[in-house]
């Protein structure tokens, strides 16, 4: 069966989300004109300036009168809570990352789940359960649902070669994230994954992060409470950062909200 013919202002719209994606268009680089669209790509006016309004409605150029339209610098927009890697982390540290695969499965998506992603119940999200590792010891059991649609080739990724959230943020970039931490005490099987004492809590993120519009990943990121803390570090605008030595570090692992 013959699949949907994409529109044509889609299909520039994905052009420049992928340049983007690649590292091809950096923030503030200049993007092209709707004029350049138009004889670059043949559409209309209308098309290239519908391709351009969406592209700014959801965040990925800025558009300066009388200069023209440029990337937006979506580090600066993310504040705290930027997404990365939990394997860059772990490098950051000066320490290895490994990940154990649990489970790579294509599901129906069902209550939380459906809520979380908007989408109707019984569209179709993957299913991702995985462990990372720093210097082989448990740290994190990732448990995300992804929109089938969003990312079609998940289930053909090595997930222990490259973290999901690389995986994602390599697809389009980070619009919105949005997390709520908690404490919970884990059940066996999460406590079993994590080689956690019984009793001993775990620090949960519950997690959200939107591209193109929508949310398209929501997962659960469970760590030992004795060897995980989340930190941040915010500095007014104007301020001087002080630098790394000049910063207090916990003794065990830390986490901060730049991770996955």
């Amino acid at each position: 069966m013959a699949g949907t013919v994409k529109p044509r202002y889609r299909e520039l719209k994905d052009n420049i989300i992928a340049r983007i994606s690649a590292g091809e268009l950096r923030p503030r680089d200049r993007v092209p004109s709707e004029n350049e669209m138009v004889e670059s790509y043949g559409v209309s006016r209308m098309t290239a300036n519908r391709a351009l309004r969406e592209l700014h409605a959801e965040g990925y150029v800025e558009r300066v009168a009388g200069l023209g339209t440029f990337v937006a610098d979506l580090r600066a927009t993310s504040n705290v809570l930027e997404v990365r890697s939990i394997a860059d982390e772990i490098a950051l540290r000066g320490r290895k990352h490994s990940a154990r695969v649990l489970r790579v499965s294509k599901q129906h998506a069902r209550g939380e789940v459906a809520r979380s992603l908007q989408v109707e119940a019984g569209s179709d999200v993957f299913h991702l359960l995985l462990v990372h590792e720093e210097n082989e010891q448990p740290v994190q059991l990732e448990d995300r649902h992804i929109v089938a649609g969003f990312a079609p080739d998940c289930l053909q990724q090595d997930f222990t070669q490259i973290t999901p959230s690389a995986y994602l943020s390599a697809i389009a970039p980070l619009q919105e994230a949005e997390q709520v931490v908690r404490a919970a005490i884990p059940n066996a099987a999460v406590r079993q994954h994590l080689k956690m004492e019984t009793g001993e809590p775990c620090l949960v993120i519950v997690r959200r992060t939107w591209a193109h519009g929508r949310p398209v990943s929501f997962g659960r990121l469970s760590h030992p409470g004795s060897r995980f803390e989340l930190t941040g570090h915010y500095a007014p605008p104007g301020t001087p950062r002080s630098t790394p030595q000049q910063s207090v570090a916990g003794a065990h692992n830390t986490h901060t909200v730049k991770d996955a």
